[in-house]
């Protein structure tokens, strides 16, 4: 992708650091800010599933999904802040999920997501003065390797997966990254300026 940047008249650098890892964060933020100026836009997407029913779910399930939910969204907004706040301008997007409003197999993933809710809300109170905003995005059911993942763990094929999903959503279709893009892309803008603490859930329909 850095790449693609580049070669039509971009500038891009891909930097891979581990989110678990405060001194791997600190480096590559550093990184990003000497290669291309201070990161005043971040979004924090960050993810892995380790599902099992509660009676099943180990202590690492638990701990590698928190740390890279979680802690790696906290690690990275606190890197980061230190330039947005200098430079009194600031986007931060959370992914979340409508996972967070409890999901069946997923006590660790949900956990997470509905933290960053929180997360998302206080990183608003804190950092508003400064010109920050900072949202969470919630998606509902995308069509993605992680969705792949989840019908795989329940013994199903992903298209009749997919088709199941979809007659459950109002308008009648799962989602694509791009609608999740699309949502983000505004929330980093400039015109959304007076948006923050705020957690839109896009998910083809209301949810409870």
């Amino acid at each position: 992708m850095a790449a693609r940047i580049r070669d039509s008249g971009g500038r891009a650098a891909a930097v891979r650091v581990d989110v678990t890892s405060a001194e791997q964060v600190e480096s590559g933020v550093a990184r990003v800010a000497e290669e291309l100026g201070p990161p005043v836009v971040l979004v924090n997407n960050a993810g892995i599933i380790r599902d099992n029913l509660l009676f099943r779910m180990t202590e690492d399930d638990w701990d590698a999904v928190l740390a890279v939910h979680l802690k790696g969204a906290f690690l990275m907004t606190r890197a980061c802040q230190t330039h947005m706040t200098t430079q009194r301008y600031g986007r931060v997007v959370n992914l979340s999920s409508s996972s967070a409003q409890g999901n069946r197999g997923q006590a660790n993933y949900s956990a997470a997501k509905a933290g960053l809710q929180g997360f998302t809300k206080t990183l608003a109170i804190e950092l508003g003065r400064f010109g920050v905003t900072a949202n969470a995005v919630a998606p509902g059911f995308v069509q993605t390797d992680m969705t792949a993942a989840t019908a795989a763990r329940l013994g199903v094929s992903f298209e009749d997966f997919i088709e199941h999903s979809a007659r459950q959503i109002p308008v009648q279709r799962v989602g694509q990254p791009e609608d999740i893009a699309a949502t983000i892309a505004f929330l980093v803008s400039e015109e959304a300026g007076f948006v923050s603490g705020q957690v839109i859930y896009v998910a083809g329909g209301p949810l409870d």
